[in-house]
């Protein structure tokens, strides 16, 4: 119970309390048990004891074959001619070096042997198993692990809780930045691959900003990122940049990239509407048919009213968009421009801006509207992406926010399906836009 004791001055009273909390020894405190250490199970101490013996027995394999005798055995001979040689490679063993391996089954201490191979020249040198590598720790199957958590969404310091009770602790967030790094050489093949071979018909581009860390203060990026769907449907990741922006130049660069590396001539192109990637497709592929997204544009349309007409724009515009034939959308689309100059004028200004690219869909065979009318496919991704970052509020560098998309991409944790309607792919376009009067 708190006691109140006078001040020494101006008669109040002031209040004292008495921390209940022990001074525990810091030691102690790391010592304490988890859930999990008491969870001893015999089948997997027998699997991890059993394959520490595989792999002792492996490396000692290994080295008998390169020295053409087992452990003790004298060295065989061959018979060439009127003379015998000694088989193998001439050598000796000399002990054994402790090495530590972490894998998918726990992390072991191995044994593994030792040798000095003789050389043309008449010096010697240390025999190298072509199993484990010098200075490997972790299996291949383990950086996979290890990174396949860090792509299911959590980060770095807690990966290590998430993998304790398989590794016993021995993954930390260094570790875990390591495995990542390796990643890199994958990625900038990617990055550097050739487009010729790929039969692409169409993209669709769109771009989002994410937080990264520049010279330790949070920094806004934006991530240009294009897919492609392929002749027989099939969407395909083709590239992905970090740009300070949408820019025309940054948009340029990205789709100069594209052309040097063999891609060609798309038949569509799909948008999000951005006045700098409109530029920079005018410079490189004038000519061809754009679509509009139609969900950013009914975006547009709504930042340019009040929100009390929200909903009866959001009617209008959804009862022409979603028409069931092209001539229905033609008609509901001179009714939202009658309509909206004379109680929101703005509102049909934005329309008519788009002017027909926001339509290029109905030039398409029915079943292909729903997959060709937005940037969806794209979004999918960022909202994705986004949610399985959230945990690392500011990203480390503005590589690895690209890189961490595409990571997800490449090792399955996302998935692209076939567009809707790719049945009708070969079919092209027909020549007459929508009537844009009103």
């Amino acid at each position: 119970m708190q006691q109140a004791i006078p001040a020494q001055a101006g008669g109040d009273y002031a209040m004292t309390s008495h921390s209940t909390i022990p001074n525990e020894p810091q030691s102690e405190t790391e010592t304490a048990v988890q859930l999990f250490d008491n969870w001893f199970d015999p089948i997997e101490a027998g699997l991890r004891d059993r394959a520490r013996e595989f792999l002792q027995a492996m490396f000692e394999g290994e080295l008998d074959e390169v020295l053409d005798r087992s452990r003790y055995a004298r060295r065989a001979k061959r018979s060439t001619g009127d003379t015998e040689e000694p088989a193998g490679v001439s050598g000796h063993r000399h002990g054994h070096r402790s090495r530590t391996l972490l894998g998918t089954f726990g992390q072991l201490k191995i044994e593994v042997p030792r040798a000095r191979l003789d050389t043309p020249d008449g010096k010697t040198t240390e025999w190298k198993s072509q199993a484990l590598r010098s200075y490997q720790r972790r299996t291949v199957a383990a950086d996979a692990l290890i990174a396949g958590c860090y792509l299911s969404g959590t980060n770095t310091r807690r990966v290590r809780r998430a993998l304790r009770a398989l590794f016993g602790g021995a993954v930390g967030k260094d570790t875990v930045s390591r495995v990542w790094r390796k990643v890199k050489s994958d990625w900038e093949a990617w990055n550097a691959r050739s487009l010729a071979e790929e039969p692409i018909v169409r993209l669709i581009l769109d771009g989002t900003v994410v937080r990264v860390r520049l010279d330790r203060q949070a920094t806004s990026i934006s991530l240009l990122v294009v897919l492609g769907v392929r002749a027989d449907g099939q969407k395909v990741f083709l590239a992905i940049k970090n740009m300070g922006g949408e820019s025309t130049e940054a948009w340029r660069a990205v789709l100069d990239d594209l052309i040097q590396r063999g891609l060609r001539r798309p038949q569509l192109l799909i948008v999000d509407g951005a006045p700098g990637l409109e530029n920079a497709i005018a410079a490189v592929w004038d000519g061809v048919p754009v679509q509009r997204c139609t969900v950013h544009k009914h975006r547009n349309l709504l930042a340019h009213a009040p929100e009390r007409l929200h909903e009866e724009i959001s009617a209008d515009y959804n009862a022409m968009i979603y028409a069931a034939t092209r001539e229905e959308v033609e008609r509901q689309r001179k009714a939202f421009i009658r309509k909206w100059r004379l109680k929101h004028r703005p509102v049909a200004d934005s329309l008519q801006e788009a002017g027909d690219r926001l339509f290029t869909f109905t030039r398409l065979p029915l079943g292909q509207w729903r997959s060709a009318r937005t940037t969806n496919a794209i979004e999918r991704l960022h909202e994705e992406f986004k949610r399985r970052i959230k945990t690392q509020t500011v990203l480390p560098s503005a590589d690895t926010a690209a890189m961490l998309f595409w990571a997800l991409l490449a090792s399955g944790q996302i998935s692209l399906r076939k567009v809707d309607g790719w049945h009708t792919l070969a079919t092209k376009l027909i020549d007459q836009p929508i009537d844009l009067a009103a």
